[in-house]
């Protein structure tokens, strides 16, 4: 039986049904009320560290709303961006459109303008929490079913403790064993998996 190269594809576009909430719950509706214009504060604002689902929610909120302003990683902004972001959250508040923000922590420990880091947090501010492993397994399963794939439980354990566990790379990984299993045809084993996800030629 010939061995595959694992094509570790795209993730799908990151949208509001494939975000894993877990601790993020109250965020994830939030910034959803505030794509669809049902939330009465203009800003929100979202820190945390790398995994934890900032441009996810950030690209969601973009494709719902076209005229939400989105600004992402913002301790990376220049002066000019910095000035455009200051005007923007000075407009929302004056009935323009919204402004959802993201960036690596909250508002007061940022290195930008002091007139700018007062207004991130003139709106609601959010902490987001990377999702525990239990969060993960019931992604992995979910999305398993959603293939027509049944994952053991000793499969959901593999993935979770041998490789990355950030769920872009969990769910390309899930994406190439649906296709080794496919090709194959055979169920999504552990010893599948083994096999799949070796990389000797």
């Amino acid at each position: 039986m010939r061995q595959l190269a694992l094509d570790i594809g795209r993730a799908p576009e990151p949208d509001f049904a494939n975000f894993v909430a877990g601790p993020n719950a109250e965020a994830l509706a939030r910034v959803r009320d505030l794509a669809a214009g049902r939330l009465r504060e203009a800003l929100v604002y979202l820190w945390g560290e790398p995994g934890t689902g900032r441009s996810h929610l950030l690209r969601a909120a973009k494709r719902v709303s076209r005229e939400l302003v989105v600004a992402d990683d913002v301790e990376t902004l220049d002066e000019a961006a910095q000035l455009q972001l200051f005007a923007a959250i000075n407009a929302a508040r004056d009935g323009g459109p919204a402004v959802l923000a993201a960036g690596a922590q909250a508002p007061a420990q940022l290195a930008l303008r002091e007139d700018l880091r007062t207004r991130l947090a003139w709106g609601l501010v959010y902490q987001l929490r990377a999702p525990g492993d239990e969060e993960k397994a019931f992604y992995l399963r979910g999305e398993a079913a959603r293939r027509g794939l049944r994952l053991p439980d000793e499969v959901v354990g593999y993935l979770l403790t041998r490789l990355p566990r950030d769920l872009a790379s969990l769910n390309a990984v899930l994406e190439a064993l649906d296709r080794y299993s496919l090709e194959t045809k055979r169920p999504v084993t552990l010893p599948l998996v083994r096999q799949a996800l070796d990389k000797k030629s």
